[in-house]
């Protein structure tokens, strides 16, 4: 079965609520339809039921089962402006200024929603940059308690041996441009998450990579990433780690045990954290072009709920994948809740 196939089927049965807040995305509507057919999540969508009615006969398509929220008639909007007011108060937040931006800005309104309890999590971006969405979800929703950094995460689904039978995550692709030791600690914290809880991965060996491998280069570069090395071993994380290594010894068996001997993530990586955004979007626009693998991202990682990004270049069938993994991203999170219980 594949990959997206077997995650629809796994969440399924939790029937988490996803929010797709734009309402003038004829790609965000149209998914909206497909998951409502094919049953793997509850669709909440944002705007006027009159309007959205019509988009549903112009499309084509039905929006049977799906709920429509008009942030105009929201019975929870008092409830919502008066909590954003008091977590942006000290940037000069109001209950008036909050409840402007809930009900002109859709996405800030679908960050309300899940905020609220009202929406398990939120899909938006097919006509939002990345910077809006996670402008959003910083600050309607914040940051995982424990967690400092916000980065992004890619799925990767190749037809190759490499990584979990093809699969792997890339971090980070979307979002920090030049992080730090620690922000690389925490990436790697992220995407391993991701690898065990979307993936499925219950053996996660996380590669961060380098021009280097284990002191075969200098330079800052380098540095940084065995800085990164030893804060993990700090933190006692619980998956396999290892760096500095280059690519082909993350990868490849023979390459790891020659250029890394003894290691236990060599050659065997299924998650690789870049050095830096850069390197990292390079990569993964690479591997996508050249081998013809799936590519599902920029995932936002880190948000104490599920805030989803898209890119603008997505398909509505796009959206409906990133849909299934954001109810997957839903249901980590109501279990990192009722572990810290």
């Amino acid at each position: 079965m594949p990959f997206i196939d077997h995650l629809k089927s796994r969440v399924k049965p939790m029937q988490k609520r996803i929010v797709l807040p734009e309402n003038n995305s004829d790609r965000a509507l149209r998914a909206a339809a497909v998951v409502a057919q094919e049953g793997f999540a509850r669709i909440i969508l944002v705007g006027d039921p009159k309007e959205l009615e019509q988009d549903a006969k112009r499309l084509g398509v039905s929006f049977e089962g799906i709920q429509i929220i008009n942030p105009a008639e929201y019975e929870h909007m008092d409830e919502l402006c008066k909590y954003f007011a008091k977590r942006r108060e000290k940037k000069g937040m109001t209950v008036e200024k909050a409840r402007e931006i809930m009900l002109k800005d859709t996405t800030f309104f679908g960050a309300g929603l899940v905020a609220m309890g009202d929406a398990d999590g939120c899909v938006s971006g097919s006509m939002r940059t990345s910077a809006d969405v996670i402008k959003a979800g910083l600050q309607v929703i914040g940051v995982r308690p424990g967690n400092k950094t916000v980065c992004s995460g890619f799925i990767i689904l190749s037809n190759t041996n490499l990584g979990e039978g093809g699969k792997l995550v890339f971090g980070d692709c979307g979002v920090i441009i030049d992080p730090t030791a620690e922000q690389l600690a925490d990436i790697a914290t992220s995407c391993a998450n991701r690898a065990r809880y979307t993936l499925g991965i219950k053996d996660v060996k996380v590669a961060l990579l380098s021009y280097s491998t284990k002191g075969s280069g200098t330079g800052e570069g380098p540095e940084k990433v065995e800085a990164a090395v030893q804060i993990l071993k700090e933190r006692n994380v619980d998956f396999a780690f290892d760096g500095e290594l280059q690519a082909d010894a993350a990868l490849v068996p023979e390459v790891g045990e020659r250029k890394a001997p003894g290691s236990k993530v060599a050659g065997h990586a299924n998650v690789l954290v870049f050095p830096s955004l850069e390197a990292a979007n390079i990569g993964y626009k690479l591997v996508e072009r050249f081998s013809g693998a799936t590519c599902l991202g920029p995932l936002v990682q880190g948000l104490a709920k599920p805030i989803l990004d898209l890119s603008r270049g997505c398909s509505y069938r796009d959206i409906v994948d990133v849909v299934a993994v954001c109810a997957s991203d839903a249901i980590f999170a109501d279990a990192m809740k009722n572990h810290q219980k």
